[in-house]
């Protein structure tokens, strides 16, 4: 657990100092503790602050040989943490992208939140906008996405209003999850009764899709069919989730209070305490796929774990 701690204080806030002191002294030691009990955490492994800030760091995604890129949205930027450590800047005023994923061509699928678009980033940076429209009508904003084996992609597209739209209310009624198969311009909708869909990830089978409501605080499991649509909706946990990952023993990462492991019968195994009010999304990532990466607000967080990841 990285845990530096300096502070300046005088007269009456020595007492302010002290509690500080010890509220972090506490959560440091409490998450150490919990991530220790976990199964899916290495021995010994702590959860690691990069040296960084930003405003909302989210959406990260890992690339085939393990570097992990990630967004700072209200900045518009995307950052790149490679596998030997460093911090890099790979793009700037990028669409204000939210959720991430690489294709297996090497080109960064993004939902650009500006335009409500879905964007494929080259690996030499040049855009192609994949998706600006559905029906003839905006969509509410693409937040995240899975790709399959088949080059698909399902996105999420809650609803969230930004200060720099130019509009004030959908243009589409509902809350929705869609399917853009690979080679199509026009998306389908494969779920549309959900409240809030935000995190989509699904198995690298591509037998089961998992969605998030994070307005209903609940976790859904559909079997996927063969064209792409969905069947057989489940509960699967009774909690929401923001971003979500899984690993290679089919445990799903939920996020939002830190971040919560079931494993894949919906057994909760644990939560990871992250120091940060909102924990936004998580990946694997390093080139043994054995790096959790976190995006909590301001700050990232990376923690080894003993389990690989399956993206």
């Amino acid at each position: 657990m990285n845990c530096t701690i300096g502070f300046t204080y005088f007269g009456e806030e020595k007492t302010n100092y002290m509690n500080s002191i010890h509220a972090l002294i506490t959560f440091c030691l409490i998450s150490t503790q919990v991530a220790a009990q976990l199964s899916v955490v290495a021995p010994g492994a702590q959860l690691i602050k990069l040296p960084a800030t930003f405003a909302f760091s989210e959406g990260p995604a890992v690339n085939k040989k393990g570097d992990i890129y990630f967004t700072d949205q209200p900045n518009d930027k995307i950052w790149k943490y490679d596998t030997k450590g460093k911090l890099t800047l790979f793009m700037d005023k990028t669409g204000r992208f939210n959720g991430l994923y690489f294709d297996q061509k090497g080109n960064l699928i993004a939902c650009a939140d500006e335009k409500d678009e879905l964007w494929s980033i080259s690996p030499d940076k040049k855009v192609t906008v994949l998706l600006s429209q559905f029906e003839g009508k905006r969509l509410n904003g693409p937040n995240d996405l899975w790709i399959d084996a088949k080059g698909g992609i399902y996105f999420t597209d809650p609803y969230y209003q930004r200060e720099y739209w130019d509009r004030k209310q959908p243009d589409i009624a509902g809350q929705k999850v869609y399917y853009l198969r690979k080679g199509e311009s026009a998306p389908i909708i494969v779920e549309d009764g959900v409240v809030k869909p935000n995190g989509i990830v699904g198995t690298p089978d591509g037998k089961y899709l998992y969605v998030a409501d994070i307005a209903a605080n609940k976790t859904y499991r559909f079997e996927i069919n063969a064209d792409g649509s969905l069947k057989n909706k489940q509960e699967f946990v009774p909690q929401g989730s923001d971003g979500m990952t899984l690993d290679s023993e089919g445990n799903l990462y939920i996020t939002g209070n830190g971040v919560t492991v079931y494993d894949n019968t919906g057994k909760k195994l644990g939560n990871i305490p992250v120091s940060k009010s909102w924990t936004g999304n998580v990946c694997f990532g390093g080139k043994d796929r054995k790096l959790l990466f976190i995006t909590a607000s301001e700050g990232v967080y990376t923690l080894r774990m003993r389990v690989r990841g399956v993206e």
